[in-house]
């Protein structure tokens, strides 16, 4: 016998996976309603999760604020280090994605004294990623750079090749943005190796127009023509024609040398 909620948040899942968030949401307060009445707190905090996540994909931030704040008050009263780590790091992006950096800030640094002690390495590496982004924003780029080190010490303890690829590439653009560009180069090409191997030619591609500005920069234009037209080869393996803005650069480059 499925209880009201069940079903409620078994068609929210069902709404959630077609991608249709409003009959989501009324599932999900539906839900929450139901374990308010008869539920445990630990089906309601689920329940209040779920139906935040949904707020913040729906753009209705302050409703996905109270949500996880409700959730996080039953989390800290049953003192499970690791849930509320979880939902604190959903305030800070739910800020992030409201342009509110600074709310988030308070937010990310509470998630990480709790998650250094668990050593829960994935968390940890996106949190530090999460940080380094905002002390790059703010043109801060030492705590930046020491930041997204440190998340590349986390991801490569879990072996998480999304998140090397990902922060060497925001490591590099912080490197660029603040004139080091031997080191922006490295962290680079560092990027496009992990996105070879992760099979991801659209995250190779953005690295290598990022190369390719660097080498022009620097007016070395054999490798601005090697990166360039490695690009030609990444569309044509995708079964696409290289971009127009491509040719031209590849066309111009080659002329600049001859």
């Amino acid at each position: 016998m499925h209880t009201m909620a069940e079903n409620d948040k078994h068609r929210a899942r069902i709404f959630l996976h077609r991608g249709d968030l409003v009959q989501a949401r009324a599932a999900w307060e539906a839900a929450v309603k139901d374990d308010r009445l008869t539920g445990t707190r630990r089906e309601l905090s689920n329940s209040l999760g779920n139906l935040g996540n949904t707020y913040a994909l729906t753009g209705e931030l302050e409703k996905a604020d109270v949500c996880y704040k409700e959730v996080l008050a039953i989390q800290r009263s049953e003192q499970d280090p690791h849930a509320i780590a979880h939902t604190l790091v959903n305030l800070g992006n739910l800020y992030i994605g409201a342009d509110r950096p600074e709310k988030a800030r308070p937010y990310y640094l509470e998630a990480l004294d709790l998650l250094k002690p668990l050593n829960d390495h994935r968390a940890l590496g996106i949190l530090y990623h999460n940080l380094a982004m905002e002390e790059a924003r703010q043109h801060q780029w030492d705590e930046s750079v020491q930041l997204f080190t440190q998340a590349l010490d986390s991801h490569r303890v879990v072996g998480n090749e999304e998140g090397l690829a990902g922060t060497y590439s925001q490591l590099g653009k912080t490197f660029l943005d603040s004139g080091r560009t031997v080191e922006a180069e490295r962290c680079f090409n560092n990027a496009s190796e992990h996105f070879i191997k992760l099979g991801n030619p659209a995250g190779e591609a953005a690295v290598l127009r990022e190369l390719a500005d660097l080498y022009e920069q620097r007016q070395d234009r054999v490798a601005a023509i090697r990166c360039v037209e490695r690009l030609h080869h990444l569309a044509l393996g995708t079964g696409r024609a290289p971009a127009a803005a491509d040719r031209e650069r590849l066309a111009r480059l080659r002329s600049a040398r001859s």
